[in-house]
């Protein structure tokens, strides 16, 4: 291989590598513009809460809740959940209201050393409620099933929440259950303990735009230390 060849090589090398490092960058940045679209949909004020029915008609927007469901006896415990550096589950339920079936967010319990399961006493009858409607944790890569049994009847361990499996369990339609969940306010007397924390277990915007600027310094780098090269080659000759 000539040394023209060798250099125009090593140029195409350093542009794929910017290239993928430039696009890295550019999806932190749609990370970080996600989530900060995300929390400034939070509605300010409670006042205006709607019940689940309207809720279920823009189910893509955060709303307050308030409304009377009626809890069936069947708990989902979403694994892995950090709280305050501790492991522990939270605990989802399901309840119906008009207009279909929600997931309600009870709050996180921790775990033992020995991981033994908490024992659940499911919520009964019609309820009123008032929470944040809201998207579900993120559930990230998606590896095996997600859901699996526990030694409590009507209670699932999960590692994502999967809804048209939890649907299924439940003996419901693949799109009867929402697709968001209803995080119940910490003020409640119902229930874990709980925020209202939307970014739970993952990074803050912040964060994406940190290692945003790391992934385009690095472009940079490899652009430069290209040009550096072929800087020198060229007073070699």
């Amino acid at each position: 291989m000539t040394r023209q060849h060798t250099g125009l090589f090593g140029w195409l090398l350093a542009l794929v590598v910017a290239a993928a490092f430039s696009a890295l960058g550019v999806w932190q940045l749609q990370r970080m513009h996600e989530k900060q679209a995300l929390l400034a949909q939070v509605p300010p004020d409670r006042s205006e809460a709607m019940a689940l029915a309207q809720a279920l008609r823009v189910p893509e927007t955060l709303h307050w809740v308030h409304d009377r469901l009626e809890f069936i006896s069947a708990t989902v415990l979403l694994d892995n959940q950090l709280r305050d550096g501790r492991a522990g589950v939270k605990v989802y339920q399901a309840a119906r209201a008009d207009g279909g079936a929600v997931l309600v967010d009870l709050g996180w319990l921790p775990l033992p050393a020995d991981r033994r399961l908490p024992r659940i006493a499911p919520l009964q009858g019609r309820i009123e409620v008032q929470g944040l409607w809201a998207p579900p944790p993120s559930s990230g890569l998606a590896l095996g099933s997600a859901l699996v049994e526990t030694p409590q009847p009507q209670v699932w361990l999960a590692t994502r929440l999967d809804f048209p499996a939890i649907a299924a369990r439940l003996g419901l339609p693949a799109n009867a259950l929402a697709g968001h969940v209803l995080r119940l306010d910490p003020a409640s007397p119902l229930g874990y303990t709980r925020d209202l924390d939307l970014l739970p277990n993952t990074l803050p915007p912040s964060r994406h735009l940190g290692y945003a600027v790391q992934w385009f310094a690095m472009a940079l780098a490899v652009l430069a230390i290209a040009a550096v090269l072929h800087w020198r080659r060229r007073r070699g000759r």
